[in-house]
């Protein structure tokens, strides 16, 4: 889909990394890292856009974001696209992370959005959506597409602050991203990373997160039923049993990757130890809600036997729009480990997928789309190895097209990275393995905390 071109001395060069993608139609945007600095961000934010449901792709690079970009914008670094699509205003949207505006310190950090007004093709100038001198970190954008929605054209923004502990905060615009409201924290004032929020038909809102208890990770959420005037406090889902993956990859966050289908029922998937022997490798779960207030008790993903030692992590999920309930389709890409015991010169990282034809309550076993991969391929960063706190899956029709960063063995570079998908796509048919629930998680009785990370 794309190549880093930049050759700045002060990142790693060829690398592209942390892909986001959303379609609408035939057209499937997606927004990556390129050039990746080791202790946060990147030279620019790259794009890959399609208009012909995934046959052919477009590339290019944000302007006007960093000093690298053409022309030069006023940040040294940039992190984190988002892409979502405003249906009302008919606008393309890709958030992201402008760091170290002006020549100020990396740990200034705004966000910010690009504008495309021609189907993803051409980019604006950033637009400020939060830039007060604070450490920003994780933004996540998503729109009222339902046109018999009361907001109808709303769009949120999910960021934090990690000067406040990971202070979760919205903010919305009505104007097709021009402008943005001054950013809102929720009624409980809750801490947390990496919420991505979805809007339902009757335009509700709801932002499944990462909280924190003292050294544990909560899988929670919060909504607004006002179109973003105000902001639920936020409910435990399910507390996370975490597993960090070995070899020194960059996987320390069990982000959750979050999807909607046509009914507004929401599908929350995140990688968790629980079911394995002494936490020893971890699988991927999946939770659903139709109101964001009452969630079902985990479910296992049956990608690979229980005990058979495959580690998966980074879970990038797709939920055709058009289908619903027990015939949502479903679509689920992630990197893994085949053994979990490995080092890091013995570590062999692959992209796998899963699929889902009854609404996730069975799945295909894993298919393996890319790899093997060493992990000394990747640039190395503050947090180890990394081809992206997250990954991402979108459907245009009744296909589904993940984007992944791959690295091959350089040759004549110190790296060979770059942002991939799947050449025709992948339709989500058949199921070979039932789900697995839990019992005993789900409950509402820890209480969240407030703590500090970061996935510049």
């Amino acid at each position: 889909m794309s190549t880093d071109p930049y050759t700045n001395t002060s990142s790693q060069h060829k690398t592209e990394v942390e892909p986001d993608t959303f379609a609408s139609g035939s057209t499937i945007v997606s927004a990556f890292q390129v050039g990746r600095f080791f202790d946060g961000g990147a030279s620019n934010i790259g794009f890959a856009t399609s208009t012909d449901g995934g046959k052919k792709w477009t590339s290019g690079f944000l302007p006007a974001s960093t000093v690298f970009a053409t022309p030069a914008g006023i940040y040294g670094r940039a992190s984190d696209p988002s892409v979502a699509f405003d249906a009302k205003h008919n606008v393309w949207l890709i958030s992201f992370l402008g760091i170290a505006p002006n020549g100020a310190s990396i740990d200034v950090v705004d966000v910010v959005v690009s504008r495309s007004t021609d189907g993803g093709m051409t980019w604006s100038v950033p637009v400020a959506i939060s830039a007060d001198g604070l450490f920003n970190d994780k933004n996540w954008t998503t729109c009222d597409s339902t046109e018999s929605s009361p907001f109808f054209g709303h769009c949120y923004t999910e960021f934090d602050v990690v000067n406040f502990g990971d202070l979760e905060q919205m903010s919305t615009s009505a104007d097709g991203g021009q402008t943005w409201g001054a950013p809102l924290a929720t009624r409980d004032r809750v801490h947390g990373i990496g919420g991505q929020p979805l809007v339902q038909p009757d335009g509700t809102v709801i932002v499944p997160f990462d909280g924190f208890s003292f050294a544990t990770f909560l899988l929670m959420a919060f909504r607004s039923t006002d179109g973003g005037a105000s902001w639920s406090a936020a409910r435990v889902i399910s507390p996370i049993k975490f597993r960090r993956p070995a070899g020194g990859i960059r996987a320390g966050i069990p982000l959750p990757s979050a999807e909607m289908d046509a009914s507004g029922r929401d599908y929350v998937v995140w990688s968790d130890c629980r079911f394995e022997p002494q936490c020893s490798a971890s699988d991927l779960l999946l939770t659903t809600t139709t109101d964001g207030v009452v969630w079902t008790h985990p479910s296992l993903i049956p990608a690979d036997p229980l005990g058979s030692g495959v580690d998966h992590f980074i879970p990038g999920l797709a939920v055709n729009r058009s289908t619903a309930d027990g015939s949502a389709r479903l679509v689920l890409a992630f990197y893994y480990y085949p053994q979990a015991s490995c080092t890091t010169s013995t570590c062999q990282l692959n992209v796998g997928i899963v699929a889902s034809a009854d609404g996730g309550s069975s799945w295909t076993r894993t298919g393996q789309i890319a790899g093997p991969m060493s992990l000394g391929w990747l640039p190395n960063t503050s947090q180890g190895f990394m081809v992206g706190d997250y990954i991402s899956t979108s459907f245009s029709g009744g296909t589904a097209f993940p984007a992944f960063a791959l690295a091959s063995v350089p040759s004549g570079t110190v790296f060979d990275e770059a942002t991939f998908t799947v050449k025709y796509g992948i339709a989500a048919a058949g199921a070979a393995a039932p789900t697995t629930t839990t019992s005993g998680f789900g409950n509402t009785n820890v209480q969240a905390t407030s703590g500090s990370v970061t996935t510049r």
